[in-house]
């Protein structure tokens, strides 16, 4: 081994990354926004300890709702509220307007909170329903399908498409009668048969295993699996339309992953978050991918059910997938 030729090579390298001033500017942000992001999202004076279904909760007045460490969620509709009680999403609810609360006979947090509410209540009607608990994975299930089709989707598309065109093979492409939105729709439709293709066969071969709770229509799951994959895609195609660095779309497409994964419900639900994050998260295609998933497989909820999710998919995909081919370039020097 030649250590002055390899301590050229290091050099070398070392100064091409320093001079590529998009990679090194990521590197140097994304440690700091990922710390800022997460100390936004888990701001607060303490962690809730129980979660509390309240029924139109703007127009409540109670000393109920200053108790700490318990998070009070909103809900509009009271049979929504009470399966997620029986699913043991929440652990007790109330609705002050007709003087009654709700417990799960089964779960022992509900047992508590109702002694903390008859503390300061004690003239309201007692409900009780049962039901049985849903195990994490059944729940997290959505989130790491919708997570490993989004990682799929982004970098299998992202990574392709500035490759071909660092490479060359799309300049010698410009040369044919192929326009830009064929190639990407072709790029598109083909990534939609391989995502497609291995979630099925990873939820099939999981599912012999765990033997998933399943409510809804698999047709259903299906339908918003696709369209997730659509999006997910489209916006993949984006991110790479005009980049010709590695280093760099791999930075940008990270920092389009990263923010999907923490903060689209995938590994905890967004119900007693900030308001600020809730809003952000509904910008992003994985949040209702995922929404729309675990409605239909834990609620058992039809396509219009879930048709704000189907169509804010569709939404995101039109508009990705224009942008992505009017931006699209064959050999940028960018």
């Amino acid at each position: 081994m030649n250590f002055k030729r390899f301590f050229a090579v290091v050099k070398a390298r070392n100064i091409e990354f320093f001079r590529d001033r998009s990679s090194l500017g990521w590197n140097l942000f994304f440690p700091i926004l990922m710390l800022a992001g997460l100390s936004f999202v888990f701001s607060g004076d303490g962690k809730a300890v129980y979660k509390v279904g309240v029924i139109d909760s703007k127009t409540v007045q109670s000393s109920f709702m200053d108790t700490r460490y318990v998070d009070f969620i909103d809900y509009q509709d009271k049979a929504l509220a009470t399966v997620k009680l029986e699913q043991h999403a929440i652990d007790f609810l109330v609705d002050f307007s007709q003087k009654s609360y709700w417990v799960n006979q089964g779960s022992p947090n509900s047992y508590l909170v109702e002694k903390i509410f008859l503390g300061q209540h004690n003239n309201f009607q007692r409900l009780e329903t049962y039901g049985k608990k849903i195990r994490y994975v059944d729940w997290v299930l959505p989130g790491i399908l919708g997570m490993n089709m989004m990682f799929s989707c982004l970098f299998g598309v992202g990574y392709v498409i500035v490759r071909y065109r660092k490479n060359a093979v799309l300049k010698r492409l410009k040369a044919t009668p192929l326009s830009a939105f064929e190639f990407v729709s072709a790029q598109l439709v083909s990534r939609i048969f391989i995502v497609m293709f291995m979630s099925s066969v990873v939820y099939i071969g999981c599912n012999f295993f765990f033997d998933f709770y399943m409510l809804g229509s698999y047709l259903d799951l299906f339908i918003i699996a696709v369209l997730g994959a659509i999006s997910l895609i489209s916006l993949g195609l984006l991110v790479a339309s005009r980049s010709k660095s590695e280093e760099l779309i791999g930075g940008l497409l990270n920092l389009t992953s990263w923010p999907m994964m923490l903060l689209s419900g995938v590994w905890f639900s967004l119900e007693g978050a900030p308001n600020a994050v809730k809003v952000f998260a509904d910008f992003l295609p994985l949040t209702h991918l995922v929404a729309g998933a675990r409605k239909v497989i834990t609620e058992g909820a039809t396509l219009a059910d879930i048709s704000y999710h189907l169509t804010a998919l569709l939404i995101m995909s039109s508009i990705f997938l224009a942008l992505g081919s009017y931006l699209f370039s064959w050999n940028t020097e960018r």
